[in-house]
């Protein structure tokens, strides 16, 4: 079994690190992810001694990202989002709204920020106005305004609708009048109108 290979994070990766941080993770994570993505950079005990220069490195991003989270932060402080949910009467919210829904809504803005870094105790139920602190990379502080508005959805009625009683009267008086005139029709058919005798011709007889 491989042990664990030491690698210098040189950008913040959820649930590992922060940039700067000396961490220790499977060689394949390393060989695999964090190096191709340039997220962390190797460090064996053969050159310990280059780590003070990985430092140096990691400094100068650190300074680059928080100059560009410092932007950030003021324009996403100026934004307010809306997410429209569905609520019934009481105003509570037919689900929750999550950070993975906040984030996405902010992603399709233009501002990649990872769900995790948006401090949300629990899951938002009801509607309203929702301030929630965000942390960008390089510790960068910021905060996020997020209107939970309500869409009342009416409760379908069980009861179907039934005939008015006017309605079903005259329907039903159609019906035996129906009933009756083809019982009539039956009879006359059964029934000859008029019987017409033939009257025998006079036959002459010889005397």
């Amino acid at each position: 079994m491989a042990s664990n290979v030491q690698v210098i994070l040189s950008r913040d990766v959820p649930n590992l690190g922060r940039i700067g941080e000396v961490v220790h993770v499977k060689p394949g994570f390393a060989r695999n992810y964090l190096l191709p993505q340039r997220l962390a950079m190797p460090i064996s005990r053969g050159n310990l001694a280059n780590l003070e220069h990985h430092r140096r490195m990691i400094d100068k991003r650190m300074g680059e990202l928080r100059s560009a989270s410092e932007d950030t932060a003021k324009r996403i402080a100026e934004e307010q989002v809306t997410i429209t949910a569905r609520v019934g009467k009481n105003g509570k919210l037919f689900g929750s709204v999550g950070t993975r829904d906040i984030a996405a809504l902010f992603k399709g803005l233009g501002y990649h920020i990872d769900h995790r870094d948006i401090k949300l105790d629990a899951p938002i139920k009801e509607v309203g106005l929702y301030t929630l602190d965000l942390r960008l990379e390089a510790d960068v502080k910021s905060q996020i305004k997020v209107i939970i508005a309500g869409e009342e959805i009416e409760e379908e009625l069980d009861a179907v609708e039934e005939p008015a009683a006017e309605d079903s009267e005259e329907v039903e008086a159609q019906g035996e009048e129906g009933v009756e005139a083809s019982e009539e029709e039956a009879t006359a058919a059964e029934t000859p109108s008029e019987v017409v005798l033939a009257t025998p011709e006079a036959v002459e007889t010889d005397v």
